[in-house]
């Protein structure tokens, strides 16, 4: 019902803002997906983007019907533009806790908030993959092993934003282990391990801020995620593989 009802509103307002045009505003649309998966993509799923957000829409269905009933891309851009300028006008209830929370207001500002916009007219419900300059913003998401060394283990997360951290599993031998999970992006995240009676947190860091866990593991299989509401559930998590 929820789902129904946010979906209704933006039908209404794309209705209501069919004369806003950005079309010939030279907004940059590599900036704004630099700019979306940065600050935005740890809410909303948007496909091309790669953002698994579970807390606000989800831009691709949210878009889908007035893409398929004609609406063009500069109403899109008007209404995602009077929505990050706005955002208290329309509270989400964010899945994972059931508390209305609201966009922050100034997520992004001027033309950064335009080229976000932009974006997102091109990207939502399309379907597809990105191509030229596009396809190299966002990461592909997480890839690879990370292997502790002399007791350390480091797993970064996406430095562009992106709920995902950089490898996809992680292992190390039993014994006292420090994990540690770098986040460059202004995007809060942390490191957290679960599993054979261990449940531990990092501190929530951002812009540059490392988040550390000091433990002593035994052989087994332990599960490594975000603890931030809503991070896991859009994907930042993974298997550590203790021998």
């Amino acid at each position: 019902m929820r789902r129904a009802l946010v979906l209704a509103g933006i039908l209404a307002a794309a209705a209501a803002i069919g004369g806003c045009n950005f079309a010939d505003s030279g907004t940059n649309v590599v900036n704004g997906k630099e700019q979306f998966v940065a600050k935005c993509g740890a809410c909303h799923v948007l496909a091309r983007a790669g953002s698994t957000g579970v807390v606000g829409p989800n831009l691709d269905e949210a878009f889908q019907r007035a893409r398929q009933d004609g609406f063009g891309e500069s109403t899109f851009e008007g209404l995602v533009h009077a929505q990050i300028l706005h955002p208290a006008l329309n509270p989400q209830v964010d899945p994972v806790t059931g508390r209305e929370a609201s966009m922050p207001a100034g997520l992004v500002t001027g033309e950064d908030a335009e080229d976000v916009a932009a974006y997102v007219a091109s990207a939502a419900a399309r379907g597809g993959e990105d191509t030229g300059a596009l396809a190299a913003v966002g990461g592909g998401g997480a890839e690879g092993t990370a292997e502790a060394d002399n007791g350390v283990l480091e797993i970064p997360a996406d430095p562009n934003g992106a709920l995902f951290y950089v490898f996809a599993d992680a292992t190390a031998p039993a014994g006292q282990l420090k994990i540690e999970s770098p986040n460059e992006s202004p995007t809060e995240h942390d490191i957290a391990i679960e599993g054979n009676g261990v449940d531990e947190k990092g501190e929530v860091v951002s812009n540059g801020g490392v988040s550390e866990i000091d433990t002593d593991l035994d052989a087994g299989d332990y599960t490594f995620y975000c603890s931030v509401e809503g991070h896991r559930e859009g994907g930042m998590e993974g298997t550590l593989t203790v021998e």
